[in-house]
């Protein structure tokens, strides 16, 4: 019977950590950029002394859909959609690198891009600032380039290029921030040619349909699994009852 016990209540700890990660991707489902969050149960022996009669349902590495999503056309001089398998590079807040598809650029009160999460973007030297201008505009390569005041549409002025690596899901861990880092002994190519669109979003890969079927799936197992539990606890007093009785 504690057998019984231990199977539902591992399984109900692994279930509410799905639901947990489930409803993540639907608070995110209008996050630009946002990459849904993945949870697989997996069978793990335990191991100690004695017979190996005990299994824990743990849920795997923390993954994530690589899909694409929607792309949406804005027109934005700041907008931008990464291709393939491309990131842009952006410097956390203890001066650290992570990557991100967030491409809702901005530019705060000192010039400098910016995510619109206030992260500083990153170009091959550093932190990208733009002087006030006219008009800003971003290349397919990631070039950027910008018209300052008093001066000719003519003749824009290159400015920088934004840090764009390749990066694949198996060399990359996601955050709980969200950002999106190279493992441990991975180092990620920089990324050249087209490798994005401009005046374009790409939004979060979430499936809505898709995430409120499995909210409710994953409520009926953990109701499930939580009988289980109210069921080894019943049986045990049961047990308890015949052994008093002789």
């Amino acid at each position: 019977m504690d057998r019984a016990l231990y199977v539902g209540m591992s399984g109900a700890i692994a279930t509410l950590r799905a639901q947990t990660a489930n409803s993540h991707n639907l608070a995110n489902a209008g996050t630009v950029g946002f990459r849904a969050e993945l949870a697989a149960a997996q069978a793990i022996n335990v191991d100690g002394p004695g017979f190996q009669s005990r299994v824990n349902a743990q849920l795997g590495d923390n993954s994530w859909d690589a899909q694409q999503g929607n792309l949406m056309q804005t027109g934005g001089q700041l907008d931008i959609a990464l291709k393939g398998d491309h990131w842009l590079a952006v410097q956390t807040p203890d001066g650290s690198e992570a990557y991100t598809r967030a491409g809702d650029l901005r530019l705060d009160a000192n010039g400098q891009l910016r995510t619109a999460g206030g992260l500083a973007v990153l170009g091959d030297a550093g932190p990208l600032a733009i002087p006030v201008s006219t008009a800003v505009t971003i290349g397919n390569d990631g070039t950027l380039s910008a018209v300052p005041n008093g001066q000719s549409a003519a003749a824009p002025v290159t400015i920088g290029r934004l840090k764009v690596v390749s990066g694949s899901q198996a060399q990359l861990d996601r955050g709980v921030d969200g950002l999106m880092r190279a493992k441990p002994g991975v180092t990620l190519d920089p990324a050249a040619g087209d490798v994005l669109a401009s005046g374009v979003l790409e939004g979060a890969n979430v499936n809505l349909a898709g995430a409120m079927v499995n909210m409710i799936n994953l409520a009926r197992q953990f109701e499930l699994q939580s009988k289980v539990m109210r069921a080894a606890e019943d049986n045990a007093q049961a047990a308890t009852g015949l052994l008093k009785l002789g």
